[in-house]
């Protein structure tokens, strides 16, 4: 299939099937496996590209055409999307040949009737797109292609230069962020493993378990993958799990650490660990990578879609300590009362944190969900308070940068549980932090 017929039907997919955007990109690669490695960057580019800057480029359309982008049939909306940011954003694609592309994609698709209309609505905007674009970045929301209400949301929580930077990062290109399986290998080991194959290895800014690395192919043809030497996950989660083990095994032993490790791994000896809404699995690994198979982690979800996801990552790595099972973190489990050394809880969250890897959080989240988000966590963060033994460590984490969702509901917390102590919160804002926005507490029953 031709590179840019694929991007028109991802794009339909989530034009008309509300589908996510990494979820539809991710089915479409794998089903028609490009050989090429420049065909699949082309296509992931521009599918991205477009659900990123869409707000901007239905602006720049409905500037020049007399039928507006919303009463547009979908799949000329979804083309003309492609056109323009094809013009705009990928200076490898001549002018002429974005806009012949276009127009045979619309033809090919049994509208010739309308070719005409789009051929003319594309020429114009390449005949003024430096223009255009500089009008675009005047109008703060437009020239970072955000929802009007989320820019003003984001200057009034921070400031409009922390904003700026926020929304900046959406648009630099990241390394990936792995995480050593220190139960298999360190980072050390691993580096060097990896970079005998010319791929680009860093260690990671915060994480003591965490390495940047750019320049691959398929994460799957990574050396070591297959074998459960490391996971994909960003260093701000793998801090806050981190951070919360430590803090346990400094509470509850006088022995150092060492080498990031435990001295004495009969410290960890029957530690439970209870992992909520815990799919895909990251921290649920972690931690069980952290204890070295000498504790056990009660890991679930909600449904077998997301508990299968979870299943998968525990295999892969090799691990033998974790349960898994499906439930609901907002019904309280009386099997679990009182049972765990530490409870993880990322509870559901807007997801504000995360918006330059899943670029079309930006659309979906709106103002009167936090509310209802913020209720659920409540409920979730009572339960897995119940969970915790005296002494225990409750983690309580979120990838959104919302005050309300986090630092508030930390305070919350306490004030419906006076026994939980504070003792460490961070937060990470994505474009500040070289890390995705993300949100810690921890605290101590």
């Amino acid at each position: 299939m031709d590179e840019r017929e694929l991007v028109l039907d991802i794009l339909l997919d989530i034009d008309k099937n509300k589908a996510f955007s990494n979820v539809a990109l991710s089915k479409a690669l794998k089903k028609h496996q490009f050989e090429d490695k420049q065909k699949r960057a082309f296509v992931t580019r521009l599918a991205e590209g477009v659900t990123e800057m869409r707000i901007q480029l239905d602006y720049i359309i409905d500037s020049y055409s007399k039928t507006k982008v919303a009463k547009m049939k979908p799949l000329i909306r979804c083309a003309m999307r492609m056109g323009v940011y094809q013009l705009l954003y990928m200076d490898s694609v001549p002018d002429r040949a974005a806009i012949f592309e276009t127009v045979k994609l619309v033809k090919k698709h049994g509208f010739t009737s309308l070719s005409g209309f789009v051929n003319a609505v594309l020429r114009n905007i390449s005949r003024e797109k430096d223009a255009i674009v500089l009008k675009a970045s005047e109008v703060p929301h437009i020239k970072y292609s955000v929802p009007e209400w989320l820019y003003d949301f984001l200057v009034k929580t921070y400031d409009a230069e922390t904003a700026d930077k926020i929304l900046e990062s959406g648009r630099e290109e990241r390394p990936t962020t792995i995480r050593v399986n220190v139960s298999k290998t360190d980072r050390g080991s691993l580096r060097h493993m990896i970079e005998e194959k010319g791929i680009n290895v860093a260690d990671g800014h915060y994480a003591p378990d965490a390495l940047l690395m750019d320049g691959y192919d398929f994460i799957k043809k990574v050396p070591g993958y297959r074998d459960g030497l490391f996971s994909v996950q960003d260093e701000s989660s793998q801090m806050a799990v981190r951070r919360a083990y430590d803090t346990y095994i400094s509470l509850h032993s006088e022995k150092k650490l060492n080498d990031n490790r435990v001295e004495n791994k009969d410290d960890c000896v029957g530690l439970t660990v209870v992992d909520l809404c815990a799919a895909p699995g990251g921290k649920t690994t972690y931690a069980a990578e952290l204890i070295s198979g000498k504790g056990a982690v009660n890991s679930f979800d909600i449904s077998k879609d997301k508990t299968d996801l979870i299943e998968e990552n525990v295999e892969r790595l090799g691990l033998s300590n974790v349960t898994v099972s499906v439930s609901d973190a907002t019904v309280k489990r009386d099997d679990l009362l009182g049972m765990a050394d530490i409870v993880i809880a990322d509870v559901p969250c807007s997801g504000l944190g995360i918006m330059g890897r899943k670029n079309d959080i930006k659309y979906r989240v709106q103002p009167e969900d936090f509310e209802a988000l913020r209720n659920m966590a409540d409920t979730i963060l009572d339960n897995a308070v119940s969970y915790l033994k005296p002494d225990g460590i409750l983690l309580f984490s979120t990838c959104t940068i919302n005050p309300y969702e986090n630092g508030e509901a930390a305070e919350a917390l306490m004030s419906r549980h006076p026994s939980l102590k504070k003792l460490e919160e961070k937060t990470f804002l994505q474009g500040v932090d070289n890390c995705d926005g993300f949100y810690y507490c921890i605290f101590q029953e």
